[in-house]
């Protein structure tokens, strides 16, 4: 029993052995093999070297740092050889920005052709509805007098043209009445006169005819006086036209002045729209024009009228200009004092080069576009702009009919700093050629000459960093976020709680203090960290820890 046992052990480790031969066999060529593979791979670029030019090394990290001789950067990756005549090597041009193709297609980049087109397009503004100022009429005595009694006593009354308002008695007005009676009473009993006295009670009583004439007496009160000879003790004013009564300072029993106006009475058949049309936009409406009016309160309803006349002067506060346009109130619909939108066509001047409003950047010092020059590389260009459409805008200057413009990309620029970290985030081309991480931008790509040498360790003001962390708090007045972090291996930055400042205050969406995040920034100037993407990553966990 004993024997076998042993003969059972023997055989055992004889299997052993040979598997253990077989395997350091096994292991010793691959071993070979992969070292003859290294070999292979590093006797290839110089193989290729042959063939190519070698330009210069590029950083690793993408860093505007280059070396015309093989170096390491300061967490020792090997520079990266650049040859000429590869397109994802070589570097942009001066006046050029490049990304990769797959930062393109992350960023949802998408470009049009510049082209000629006829611009119709249609100014719109804002207006309120005005009497017309030609149809609005004061009732003013010339006389001193007292209101006797009122026939049209509220404001907003509607009036017949010739109805009565209102009677006033004057001492002045009977003493003329009665002098223009005796003096028509004088004509006839003078008739077989001599001709010298006749001329005189004549000339008295086309005296007190015309002073009564100017005091507004009616032609018919002045002939009955005339027939009866009886004196009236009041006089009856009546609306000069038809319309309504805007205006009504006369009380019963009050006493009046020459030149008081007592009623206002508009005629509201027709009225203005005045618009009030921004500056830039003035040079382009003509009196005459046809214009389109809406009301709120008719939004099934289009009034139409004429542009009449262009204001002289502009408003310092709101830099526009008025425009009177005339409309009929057909229905007594538009009220004064209404607001209203004015649509008013203007006519095109031809084909102009175009391109769409979503191309323009504007910082609000300058407008800029991005030209795509090639594969993964844009030029931005500054650009004057001209008239504009409701989707079209014409270039003045900057850009020429047929070159691609970039008009779509998945971020919102709607500041100066905001547009300079835009503009840095399209100079960054992938790491070592692959594609960037996932919410990160790629580093840029270099853009020195061959030969050219930098500070090592240089880093690009606008060079993008990532990681995720906690949000402990958030300043919107401000404008920044305390955040607790975990590493940043591009900046070789353990863990830590610091303060950022936010791009925007967008940024922040419905984020609350507590939450998990992840977010991508960059060094705008020395010791100034700024986030120019920020995202939640579900519920609020436990902030990283410096080095873990």
């Amino acid at each position: 029993m004993r024997q076998g046992s042993g003969v059972v052990l023997a055989a055992v480790v004889a299997v052993v052995a040979a598997g253990g031969g077989y395997w350091m066999g096994t292991r010793k060529g691959g071993d070979h093999g992969a070292a003859a593979t290294s070999a292979q791979s590093a006797a290839a670029p110089t193989g290729e070297s042959k063939a190519r030019k070698l330009l210069y090394y590029r950083n690793p990290m993408g860093l505007l740092d280059t070396s015309p001789t093989p170096k390491k950067d300061p967490m020792g990756m090997d520079y990266v050889p650049v040859y000429e005549g590869e397109p994802d090597n070589e570097p942009a041009a001066a006046n050029q920005i490049k990304i990769s193709t797959d930062k393109v297609q992350k960023l949802g980049v998408r470009s049009e052709t510049a082209k000629l087109r006829v611009l119709d397009r249609v100014v719109r503004a804002a207006g309120r509805i005005e009497p017309d100022e030609r149809r609005i009429y004061a009732i003013t005595p010339k006389f001193e007098g007292y209101v006797e009694r009122l026939h049209v006593n509220v404001t907003g009354q509607p009036v017949g043209k010739g109805q009565p308002l209102f009677e006033v008695y004057s001492p002045e007005l009977v003493s003329a009445q009665r002098e223009y009676a005796i003096a028509a009473q004088g004509i006839d009993s003078l008739k077989e006169a001599g001709g010298e006295a006749q001329r005189g009670m004549r000339q008295l009583a086309e005296s007190s005819l015309m002073r009564l004439k100017n005091w507004d007496i009616s032609e018919e009160q002045l002939k009955a006086l005339a027939k009866s000879g009886e004196t009236k003790r009041t006089l009856t004013f009546r609306s000069p036209v038809a319309g309504v009564v805007t205006e009504k300072k006369a009380l019963q029993g009050m006493r009046f002045m020459p030149g008081e106006a007592l009623y206002q009475v508009a005629d509201l058949s027709a009225v203005w729209v005045v618009a009030d049309v921004f500056e830039q936009d003035i040079g382009l409406v003509k009196s005459g024009a046809k214009a389109t009016v809406r009301i709120n309160a008719y939004p099934d309803k289009a009034f139409t009228g004429a542009i009449t006349y262009v204001y002289p002067t502009l408003n310092a506060e709101t830099r526009t200009v008025p425009v009177r346009v005339e409309v009929a109130n057909v229905g007594q619909l538009l009220k004064p004092g209404m607001f209203a939108q004015v649509e008013l066509p203007v006519a095109a001047k031809g084909s102009v080069v175009t391109i769409p409003t979503s191309a323009v950047i504007d910082s609000g010092t300058r407008r800029i576009v991005l030209i795509q020059a090639g594969e993964g590389r844009f030029e931005p260009r500054e650009v004057k702009l001209g008239t504009r459409s409701d989707t079209y805008v014409e270039v003045i200057d900057g850009v020429k009919d047929g070159e691609p413009v970039v008009v779509a990309a998945n971020f919102l620029i709607d500041a100066e700093s905001n547009l300079k970290a835009a503009v840095g985030g399209f100079g960054h081309a992938s790491h070592g050629g692959g594609a960037a991480a996932p919410g990160q931008a790629a580093p840029a790509a270099p853009a020195a000459a061959v030969g050219s040498e930098r500070r090592e360790g240089a880093k690009s003001a606008s060079a993008d960093h990532r990681t995720e962390g906690k949000l402990d708090a958030i300043d919107l007045k401000a404008g920044t976020v305390t955040i607790t972090h975990g590493p940043v291996a591009t900046l070789k930055w353990p863990g830590m709680t610091m303060d950022f400042t936010l791009a925007n205050s967008g940024l922040i969406g419905n984020l609350k203090p507590g939450a998990s995040i992840e977010f991508t920034f960059i060094e705008r100037k020395p010791g100034e960290w700024v986030i120019v993407k920020l995202a939640g990553t579900g519920a609020a966990r436990p902030a990283a820890h410096a080095g873990h």
